[in-house]
């Protein structure tokens, strides 16, 4: 089994972004899976063009992207991805979008194929907050899990893939008072049980336990 697991380079006013820097230190391999590493460009459009190339060259069986959500408190593996680009900020490349499709001829959602209730349980048993997100926002990363979601729509039916947000490092929140933020080493252990929990539940369906919330 091959997961492409992809993290992005940093954006805003942060010269770190956790997404990346976690991405990079996990192991090679997780059981009995292959786990290969990819930055992307905080960017729209040009990250799904990295990304559609990695599982071109790489035929990934999974592909989980990893963003950074300045803010939450936990590791939350995303439901959903919409179809809208509404950038708060610009990204890299300078270009902040408005109420724009990402794809014309897409569906307005696309829900993730991941066990997001079986990896969001598997970080809990570590010790590291975690709960599922039904908003993965407007921005790139809201951007990248779509289009990896389109991506299998139109071309590889197969793919099975979905996106998971983590927090801030704590070096990101010194000018940010009453904000939260996690250890790099609780990002990686972490990532590294939701990937395990991705690889158990292989083949089966998520389990079965409350995974909303009220707002």
């Amino acid at each position: 089994m091959k997961i492409l697991v992809t993290g992005f380079d940093p954006f805003g006013s942060d010269k770190i972004n956790p997404a990346i820097e976690a991405v990079k230190q996990l192991p090679d391999t997780i059981i009995n899976a292959q786990i290969i590493k990819l930055e992307i460009p905080t960017v729209f459009n040009q990250c799904a063009e990295v990304v559609h190339r990695a599982v071109l060259e790489q035929k990934p069986d999974y592909v989980l992207n990893i963003g950074q959500a300045g803010g939450r408190f936990g590791l939350t593996p995303e439901l959903v991805a919409i179809n809208l680009n509404d950038g708060r900020i610009a990204d890299n490349a300078g270009f902040q979008p408005c109420s724009q499709s990402i794809q014309t001829d897409g569906q307005s959602a696309y829900f993730t194929q991941l066990p997001i209730k079986a990896m969001a349980q598997a970080i809990i048993q570590k010790g590291i907050p975690s709960s599922i997100s039904t908003t993965a926002g407007t921005f790139v990363c809201n951007h990248i899990m779509y289009q990896v979601q389109y991506m299998i729509d139109k071309e590889f039916p197969d793919l099975k893939a979905g996106f998971m947000h983590i927090p801030f490092l704590p070096s990101q929140v010194i000018h940010r008072p009453n904000t939260p933020s996690l250890s790099l080493a609780d990002d990686i252990i972490g990532i590294t049980a939701a990937i395990s929990a991705i690889i158990k539940y292989d083949g089966h369906a998520d389990i079965k336990i409350i995974g909303g919330s009220l707002n």
